[in-house]
């Protein structure tokens, strides 16, 4: 039936432009790539939209202070809250990194796995939301008893929890070894918090890598499936960190985007009067 369909349709559509260039590949086609590359005059990526009236820091009721672009005071509220329900320092010098994911290989948690050490040898504050692989859920306690004092986790899934941890975090890890859209990145610049993201699928079109001489970006991209590429952007965020004017310029950037509904509406309108014309 996804055969007949992918066949006969006017149009076919997935959820980032990177992801139906990906799915035309053995890796990510899954037997049906030479479909879609025999179709892909007809493909397009457009990515999922965020809705504003539940994702947004100026007005979550989930928050212990709102903040928006132009007064970013109450993230420091909320970073203190977040470290204290956590039970952690309340150091707001120290930068948080944060995760919200199925604990699966998907999600890159055999890279977090790997790179634990060394994320806690930064100094950094680690704090992650979620459940799936034992492994992955063992590993985590793991990093909390042997770091209680900079590391928090919550197994399990809880939405107020999430929207607090994107309000309070400066960083959020998502090392994806696929993804065709994503949220949390676009959560994530909403609320000021600096995505670091593997460059695949919808994360390689909704984060730009922040460019010290232009000031362009939103976060902070490694391409390469490795715990090394991707600590070395870790590495780039903390510097950039560790200069107040510059942190700044990449969370405005990122809180200036609109990932809205309205935008991903208006790229479907414009399909579907395109396939009207045809």
């Amino acid at each position: 039936a996804l055969k007949a369909g992918l066949l006969t349709s006017d149009a076919l559509s997935t959820v980032s432009h990177r992801y139906s260039l990906e799915i035309q590949t053995p890796e990510h086609g899954h037997g049906l790539e030479w479909i879609l590359r025999a179709r892909r005059d007809r493909l397009v990526g457009i990515t999922n939209g965020v809705d504003y009236d539940v994702w947004n820091p100026a007005t979550d009721p989930n928050l212990p202070a709102h903040f928006d672009a132009d007064n970013l005071e109450g993230k420091r509220a909320c970073k203190l809250e977040l470290l204290r329900g956590f039970g952690l320092p309340g150091d707001l010098d120290r930068p948080i990194i944060a995760n919200i994911s199925r604990l699966t290989s998907q999600k890159g948690y055999d890279l977090i796995k790997e790179a634990g050490g060394a994320i806690l040898d930064t100094g950094a504050f680690f704090i992650a939301l979620g459940s799936g692989a034992s492994e992955y859920e063992d590993f985590l306690q793991t990093m909390r008893d042997h770091a209680p004092r900079q590391v928090g986790v919550f197994k399990g899934f809880n939405e107020p929890l999430a929207h607090r941890i994107e309000a309070g975090a400066d960083m959020f890890l998502m090392p994806s070894l696929f993804e065709p859209c994503g949220l949390n990145q676009m959560y994530s610049t909403r609320y000021g918090t600096v995505p670091i993201v593997r460059a695949t699928g919808g994360l390689d079109d909704t984060v730009q890598d922040f460019d010290r001489i232009s000031g362009a970006g939103n976060g902070f991209k490694f391409g390469p499936y490795t715990a090394a590429a991707m600590l070395d952007k870790i590495h780039e965020a903390l510097y950039c960190y560790a200069e107040p004017d510059i942190w700044r310029r990449i969370q405005r950037n990122g809180m200036s985007v609109d990932n809205s509904w309205r935008v991903a509406a208006q790229k479907y309108i414009q399909l579907y009067r395109a396939m009207a014309r045809m």
